[in-house]
């Protein structure tokens, strides 16, 4: 495959052409994501404005993903199962309204065809954007362009690293489902040019990491790019929910175990 043909690729004709239905669209993705990951980059954009106006700089100033939700232990476990089980769900509607509208499961790439290949991919992905999304939250860190950021403070209990392990799958599922299958989708039909809609969908995930501070909105939009461009190229979603997982996994389990073991983790 050409490099131009991999950053320019061609127009997909499912274009809806009824002005009804075009209106019911945009509504429907309006609302969609006013109460999902929109809401989110919205309320993380109002974080970092808070964060720069505190008076330490955003490098001293430290931010939590997975926090404790009740001081009692079998609460806490119980909300933060109900927190994960809202991911999913967002995820599930995303499906459904698409599949309402005659897009299956398969015409997003998450069926059960491929899923050797589709593990294989989702590992790959993790590795292209681990390492170098490491690099570029530490190089954010010593510019002072983003907040210490806290994959978990959650207590060691004997279900930590199940909650944080589900945790890690329901924000992928919930990401890349509706950021990805969904709004690219949707914004496909309305007749958004692919690279459009790939930059609309990398700077909305970008928007809701925006409490990580720039460097965290960056290195996302990047991860957007070459998530969102990898699903237009192979129209495959698992990959992306497994390299998503995978990511998360190594954050959140990798970090709780290691705290306190090892000198440059906060």
């Amino acid at each position: 495959m050409s490099l131009r043909a991999w950053l320019a690729p061609e127009r997909r004709t499912d274009l809806i052409a009824d002005p009804g239905e075009r209106r019911a669209v945009v509504v429907e993705v309006v609302i969609v994501f006013a109460v999902t990951l929109g809401m989110s980059g919205l309320r993380s954009l109002l974080s970092l404005l808070d964060a720069l106006l505190r008076p330490e700089p955003l490098a001293q100033q430290q931010v939590a993903i997975n926090v404790p939700q009740a001081t009692v232990g079998l609460i806490d476990l119980l909300r933060q199962l109900l927190s994960a089980t809202q991911l999913f769900a967002w995820g599930a509607l995303g499906l459904y309204l698409l599949w309402r509208a005659g897009v299956g499961l398969k015409a997003i790439g998450l069926d059960r065809a491929r899923l050797g290949k589709d593990a294989l991919g989702g590992v790959g992905l993790a590795a292209l954007i681990g390492i170098p999304g490491l690099g570029l939250y530490f190089l954010a860190r010593a510019l002072g362009a983003n907040l210490t950021v806290l994959p978990s403070t959650l207590g060691d209990t004997w279900w930590r690293p199940i909650v944080l392990t589900i945790a890690a799958a329901a924000n992928a599922w919930a990401e890349e489902v509706l950021v990805v299958g969904y709004l690219i989708t949707r914004l496909r039909q309305l007749g958004l040019h692919e690279n459009k809609s790939l930059l609309t969908a990398a700077v909305l995930r970008g928007s809701y990491h925006l409490y990580q501070g720039f460097g965290g909105f960056l290195g996302n939009v990047a991860m957007g790019l070459v998530f969102g461009r990898v699903w237009q190229r192979t129209n495959r979603l698992w990959p992306l929910v497994i390299a998503h997982t995978l990511l998360d996994v190594v954050a959140f389990v990798g970090y709780a175990l290691l705290r306190g073991k090892v000198s440059w983790l906060s």
